[in-house]
């Protein structure tokens, strides 16, 4: 379980990623959660994507769980952390056929003017959003499946500038320290503007999932209203 990760710090640092290890961990019930204090599911993609030598992967599909689960256990070179999917969904176009594109963004659907960044479980979300700002701003936005949250495609990242005003990223889990900062932390030197969305540094103890759709902004049309401020 994701909460229970943050008990093996030492571990992953010291005995996985500095002896490059070839262990396979699979981390569960990482997401925003209704459940109480000592259940918080969403710490584990700062926690985990700044050791060094860890790989960290976030399926989008059952088809990208099982790509990622078969390469990691036969793998040699060092440890892999893997971000099980709270959501099942199956979409063989996500598929991943070598190893080199675990560590690429992949554009699901190629726009301008706005690119999302939807990570993991949230890529539902990002296709909501391109759907909603189509509808709404006639903005027909990329969609991008990032995969890995331990590094950045940067090829992708320098592509993005060069017709997209704005960048949104989501992630299911606390934004502090996260995998929407690295994203920003790369632009930090241009004129891009990047928004970040995901869960607050706190802790949700118990809090009604609603309740923190609206206060985190995470549902399409929060987000569509933020992106219009920004345009």
């Amino acid at each position: 379980m994701s909460s229970f990760m943050q008990r093996t710090y030492d571990q992953l640092m010291q005995d996985l990623a500095l002896n490059k290890t070839p262990a396979t961990i699979l981390v569960f019930l990482a997401n925003l959660s209704p459940g109480d204090a000592t259940h918080c599911g969403i710490f584990d993609i700062p926690m985990m994507s700044n050791i060094p030598d860890l790989t960290c992967l976030a399926p989008a599909t059952k088809e990208e769980y099982m790509a990622m689960l078969d390469w990691s256990i036969e793998q040699t070179s060092g440890p892999v952390i893997i971000r099980v999917p709270s959501v099942v969904i199956s979409d063989p176009n996500t598929f991943i056929l070598t190893e080199e594109e675990f560590y690429k963004y992949q554009i699901v659907e190629k726009g301008s003017k706005v690119a999302i960044l939807g990570l993991g479980n949230f890529l539902s979300l990002a296709k909501e959003v391109k759907k909603l700002l189509k509808e709404k701003c006639h903005i027909d936005a990329t969609v991008i499946n990032p995969r890995v949250y331990s590094q950045l495609d940067k090829n992708v990242l320098e592509n993005l500038k060069e017709n997209h005003d704005i960048i949104v990223t989501l992630e299911d889990g606390s934004l502090s320290g996260g995998f929407g900062e690295k994203i920003a932390s790369y632009y930090g030197d241009s004129a891009q503007k990047v928004l970040n969305f995901g869960g607050q540094k706190m802790f949700t103890n118990l809090m009604p999932m609603e309740v923190q759709y609206e206060k985190f902004h995470l549902t399409p049309e929060l987000i569509v209203s933020d992106v219009e401020k920004c345009l």
